[in-house]
């Protein structure tokens, strides 16, 4: 049987997760390293992940991986909590002055995945800088309705690609209930997550 990855003869690409360091660092260059507020790609997708909701609200959500809070000014309209982190502190402030009604913190999953029960949670482009043990230490801890949407292209630099995350997720949670996917991003909504 072939480890996860491997295909015809291709061995399974073993790279170290991206760590705080490694934004912190991007960050420091350049305050929107992938366009988020101009990027016709990323409000198309943005677009597309409040769609998959469904009209739904929450109660407590988490954002993991929420960068400058972009799709927060979205996400907050959908829920009556919302908690966002990521593990950059440049990312957080320029979040915080976007979004001052939502609470931020700096935190690194799985190791600081917050306590508490969240009926949604919400990872976009984030899962992939996370290595085999810590993607499943992550999804261990997922519980509620996760909505994940990684974009398809090359990741040369990142532990997974998007569509591996996709294959991960749904052997972990079963089908998607909703499911959006195009040639540049996987987007799925796992209802009832970890019952």
């Amino acid at each position: 049987m072939r480890e996860f990855g491997e295909s015809c003869g291709t061995p399974l690409r073993v790279r170290q997760r991206l760590r705080g360091e490694f934004f912190d660092d991007l960050y420091s260059k350049d305050p929107d390293p992938w366009d988020f507020e101009t990027s016709p790609y990323e409000a198309a997708k943005y677009a597309a992940t409040i769609k998959a909701l469904e009209g739904r609200r929450y109660t407590r959500a988490l954002e993991i991986g929420c960068s400058i809070g972009v799709l927060t000014t979205a996400l907050k309209a959908r829920v009556d909590q919302l908690l966002s982190i990521d593990v950059s502190a440049m990312a957080l402030d320029a979040a915080r002055v976007r979004n001052p009604t939502v609470s931020f913190e700096r935190r690194e999953i799985p190791e600081d995945f917050p306590d508490g029960n969240f009926d949604l949670i919400v990872a976009s482009e984030v899962l992939y800088y996370l290595d085999a043990p810590a993607l499943q230490a992550t999804l261990d801890r997922i519980q509620g309705t996760l909505l994940a949407v990684h974009w398809r292209g090359p990741t040369e630099r990142y532990p997974f690609t998007g569509d591996e995350v996709h294959h991960r997720l749904s052997e972990r949670f079963g089908p998607a209930a909703y499911s959006a996917w195009t040639p540049e991003y996987a987007l799925d909504r796992f209802d009832a997550c970890n019952c």
